[in-house]
């Protein structure tokens, strides 16, 4: 009597691993929207989609790979840590985002860590298929360059903050970044950033201590250049700020931002 034949284990998928599923079209991606319709097709065939839960690592520091991500839903944060330890973040990516064709254009290992913030949905592109619709069509190639150059006026005006503000300004230029107007308010023209994020967040944004940045909060609030409210930090004269942050820069010998 033949012994019955065993069915192979069906093996659940992690709950922590990236879960691969079908995407919507790559002409919906940025710089693949203005590349040609040859080059979408192939692009199409190499794209990956896949869904990350929140905390999910996407790319580390110094990883060799090269492809290019698109945030499709959720958000990314990118971020660096020092020899010291402390981490910076760089950006925070909303859907619409790309991250990830540095490397995929010069071929050198990744310069920042990627983490999912939230549930998040991305479509990932090995680098010579990402090449290949970028160099597609003077559009696309466009599209490209304008990406390349608000990343680098970004981190100039990052650069710049950090070596010309104290950390009470580097506050206050972060709150401004973070608000949206406020809607009823007291205040004409007041600000609010809701949610706020936690000081140990805003501190890796501006490069400082969560003790420093706790210790200018504190001072702000009680100057009034900034009220707790339940939803979140208002600010209520933020062109105030914004003054006090353009006399800061002014004053300063070092680097300008580029224009």
């Amino acid at each position: 009597m033949m012994a019955a034949r065993s069915e192979p284990a069906v093996t659940e998928p992690s709950r922590d691993e990236p879960r691969p599923h079908r995407g919507p079209d790559v002409g919906d991606l940025p710089i693949l929207r203005d590349a040609t319709p040859a080059a979408r097709a192939r692009a199409a065939t190499r794209a990956l989609w896949r869904s990350y839960p929140a905390g999910a690592l996407i790319m580390d520091v110094e990883d060799v790979s090269s492809d290019v991500y698109f945030v499709v839903e959720g958000a990314v944060r990118v971020q660096i840590r020092t020899a010291g330890g402390r981490e910076l973040i760089l950006a925070e990516l909303q859907a619409g985002g790309m991250v990830g064709e540095i490397a995929a254009i010069d071929g050198e290992p990744r310069t920042a860590t990627v983490t999912a913030i939230v549930a998040s949905r991305l479509c990932s592109l090995p680098a010579d298929a990402f090449i290949d619709a970028a160099t597609s069509s003077p559009a696309a190639c466009l599209a490209l360059l304008r990406h390349t150059t608000r990343i680098l006026r970004r981190q100039a005006q990052r650069v710049l903050e950090r070596e010309a503000l104290p950390v009470r300004l580097r506050l206050c230029a972060e709150l401004l970044r973070l608000s949206r107007p406020r809607t009823g308010g007291t205040h004409p023209g007041e600000r609010i950033v809701s949610p706020p994020p936690p000081q140990h967040e805003i501190a890796a944004r501006i490069g400082a201590r969560r003790e420093a940045v706790s210790r200018e909060l504190a001072d702000l609030v009680r100057q009034g250049s900034v009220e707790k409210v339940r939803a979140g930090l208002v600010l209520p004269d933020p062109d105030s700020l914004a003054s006090a942050i353009a006399r800061a820069e002014a004053d300063t010998s070092g680097v300008r931002p580029a224009r």
